[in-house]
């Protein structure tokens, strides 16, 4: 589960914050304002975002060729089947 904290928060708490992250694996989003503005999570979940960065977006990109000519409607009900699937496969 992501954690929100304010700035002034992670500001006063900054070692406990990290501390959490790093033994922990807790994740957190900073807000100033009341508006997200960044994320503190275990370095491996930047490394693992970096190395498959390009394979994703790839995979965006070729997904986006074939389904140029298909209409919004049908490509958000497959999204709805397909997220519905997993879900009740998860709850099993």
């Amino acid at each position: 589960m992501v954690k929100t904290l304010n700035a002034l928060k992670v500001r006063q708490n900054l070692g406990e914050v990290l501390e959490k992250v790093y033994y922990k694996g807790d994740r957190f989003v900073i807000e100033r304002a009341g508006k997200p503005m960044a994320a503190v999570v275990p370095l491996k979940v930047l490394e693992d975002y970096e190395a498959n960065k390009e394979e994703l977006f790839g995979l965006i990109k070729k997904a986006q060729r074939r389904n140029t000519r298909v209409k919004p409607e049908v490509i958000e009900r497959d999204v709805a089947r397909a997220v519905k699937a997993v879900r009740a496969k998860r709850s099993r």
